[in-house]
């Protein structure tokens, strides 16, 4: 019988009718029963040499990790980015690598904005604070008197503009690869948007190239009081500078939905300017369905396209 592993920490599979034609077709499906992102050699343990095919989590999909899986032939990402995937070592292999960018985009981006309110208002602060039986008079700021600065302007980087202009911000953009006036957004060089955002809101992908793009050289250019926003990838902010920079007072507040490791024990942890939530940011209800369904879909067309099941699997 083959095999398709789902690597997610939750999939829901009963309710999702691409998954079970497969099931009826003859295909196992196996889960993961950590139920959190899996290390390199878990996942290799877990795909064996018998998959054909899985719908992926962020756990590294590294050229170890298809060197030992031999069956594997397709690889659908349950997300957006393909950054925990190693395309060369994939296509060297003819293992076809699908995502689902738009599915999450309107969840991340929700997230982003609840995040950066949070942060303006000093909601996080003043619940805690209630919560030990003080009655706070924190004085926080308005997102429409803001310069808000976004690095990255794709799927959801260009949702939290429209977002952020509803509020009446003025925005700011820099993205290498899209022209942010095509999407109603001033575009600025890295720099420019450095040294005058107010609030700097990360989504681009995660790489050699933006390995710690934000760390205490790049703080040390922020203006005093300027608030960071993390949705992407936990590799581009350096955390340990930011948490220095938080506590010396120059920054004024961070939100961080991504960390480089995770389950995160840093120690942002224990710094009351940072809202940290744990890698949140696609699980909206609705989001969530959409992106699991499409990412069954593109397992089903990646193995129809190689041949493994017939087109008429979904008829079964």
């Amino acid at each position: 019988m083959r095999k398709l592993v789902i690597s997610t920490s939750s999939f829901d599979v009963d309710n999702n009718s691409c998954l079970r034609n497969l099931v009826n077709s003859g295909m196992h499906i196996v889960g993961n029963s950590y139920k959190r992102k899996l290390t390199e050699d878990e996942i290799i343990g877990l795909l064996g040499e018998d998959t054909v095919g899985m719908i992926a989590g962020i756990e590294p999909l590294t050229e170890r990790v298809f060197a030992s899986a031999k069956g594997l032939r397709v690889v659908s990402r349950c997300g957006a980015g393909l950054d925990s995937v190693d395309l060369a070592a994939a296509k060297i292999r003819d293992i076809s690598v699908f995502n689902t960018p738009e599915a999450p985009a309107q969840a991340v981006a929700e997230l982003t904005m609840g995040l950066m309110l949070a942060a303006l208002r000093r909601i996080c602060q003043t619940d805690r604070l209630l919560r030990v039986n003080e009655w706070p008079r924190v004085q926080g700021q308005l997102l429409a008197a803001q310069i808000v600065g976004i690095i990255g302007l794709g799927h959801i980087g260009r949702r939290v503009a429209r977002l952020c202009q509803a509020f009446d911000a003025r925005v700011i953009a820099y993205d290498p690869y899209i022209d942010p006036t095509s999407h109603g957004v001033e575009s600025v060089s890295l720099e420019k948007l450095i040294t005058e955002a107010n609030v700097i809101s990360l989504h681009l992908p995660y790489g050699a190239d933006t390995h710690h793009l934000l760390d205490a050289k790049t703080f040390a250019r922020m203006k005093p009081g300027t608030i960071i926003i993390n949705s992407a990838r936990g590799g581009i902010v350096d955390e340990t500078a930011l948490d220095e920079a938080l506590i010396s007072g120059h920054l004024g507040m961070a939100a961080l939905d991504v960390f480089e490791q995770e389950p995160y024990h840093g120690p942002l942890i224990g710094n009351d300017k940072a809202i940290l939530t744990s890698h949140i940011g696609s699980l909206a209800r609705e989001s969530r369905k959409r992106m699991e369904i499409e990412a069954a879909e593109n397992l089903l067309e990646g193995l129809i396209n190689t041949g493994l099941i017939k087109s008429d699997v979904n008829n079964v």
